[in-house]
């Protein structure tokens, strides 16, 4: 079977590209390239240019490559931008993925994986985030996700469709420099473009109710977001009655400390990580960490990358990048 990739030339998009192409899946991929990695695509993967807007593109992706599955990438993940954009979050987001799925259903696709994200859960206070915690968004791209979720389940439920959507945590690292992300939104590449610049890192907030005062978070290697969808996507290959609906994270189950993060840069970079500290950032929860175990039971899945890896990888993908960040 094959299946399409809307935003497959994506950071996520692209390594989740790479391992079904390895794992020997035929894929199509739907992107408008305004976030491309960089690179070709793989040998052999058609690509078209288009947006998930687009009713004429998508509906020409389906029906010219056969396509029987379909994985949603394509999407705005800027919260500070979802912020002072949400009429743009929302059109981008959702209208975007009510027009994809329509043309999913008029197709006769019968699978769909959702990305969502742990941005669904707001500020949870428990120590480990279970699929069956309360969902209270902070932003509109947490609400995009959540709204997308629900959409995904009930148009699966009327129309015989098996859904997934996987919900994931702070994603780092690459499989390979030229496939990094390249947006500075997250921990890690903020912290590599203050150094480069000759400037301290910056913690927002030292004094939250963990071990060392800095905000604890769960880590997990893009490669490992890779492996899970490619896991994911062969239970519904193996579902063609329509029945599946899942909703899984996707993190290590392990929590890691800002200062701890800092800790693995400067022994992977050589720099000085010692930090600024600033105020706290309103809606910063103290700790979000995820709990794995339903993806594990579910798929089988584990993660398998650490947090030195990650930093390692993100930093080769920076240097890639950013040649003067080595000097």
């Amino acid at each position: 079977m094959t299946w399409l990739l809307t935003g497959g030339a994506g950071y996520i998009g692209r390594h989740v590209l790479q391992q079904l192409v390895a794992a020997g899946e035929r894929v199509v991929v739907l992107d408008d390239l305004s976030t491309a990695a960089g690179g070709r695509l793989p040998a052999g993967v058609p690509l078209i240019e288009g947006s998930t807007l687009d009713r004429s593109a998508v509906d020409a992706a389906l029906r010219e490559h056969d396509v029987r599955g379909v994985l949603h990438f394509a999407a705005k993940k800027q919260v500070g931008e979802s912020v002072e954009r949400p009429f743009y979050y929302y059109r981008e987001n959702l209208t975007g993925l009510q027009t994809v799925l329509e043309a999913v259903v008029d197709a006769g696709v019968r699978r769909f994986l959702f990305s969502s994200s742990a941005a669904v859960y707001g500020m949870p206070d428990v120590d480990l985030v279970t699929e069956s915690a309360p969902c209270a968004p902070m932003n509109p791209y947490g609400e995009t996700k959540l709204a997308g979720e629900w959409l995904v389940s009930s148009v699966g439920r009327a129309h015989g469709l098996s859904t997934t959507s996987l919900r994931y945590f702070n994603v780092a690292g690459a499989a390979a420099p030229e496939l990094s992300d390249a947006g500075v939104y997250n921990l890690i590449p903020m912290v590599f473009e203050r150094l480069t610049a000759g400037r301290a890192p910056r913690v927002f907030g030292a004094d939250y109710p963990t071990p060392d005062g800095t905000c604890v978070r769960d880590f997990i290697h893009v490669a490992d977001i890779a492996s899970a969808h490619v896991a994911a996507a062969r239970r519904l290959a193996a579902d063609p009655a329509g029945t599946t609906r899942l909703t899984l994270n996707i993190g290590r189950g392990e929590g890691v400390s800002v200062r701890e993060v800092l800790d693995v840069i400067g022994k992977v970079t050589g720099y000085d990580t010692t930090p600024e500290i600033a105020p706290r950032r309103a809606g910063d929860p103290a700790r979000v960490v995820a709990s794995a175990d339903l993806i594990h039971h579910e798929l089988g899945w584990t993660a398998r990358h650490g947090v030195e890896e990650m930093v390692a990888s993100a930093w080769e993908g920076w240097c890639h990048r950013h040649p003067e960040a080595r000097a």
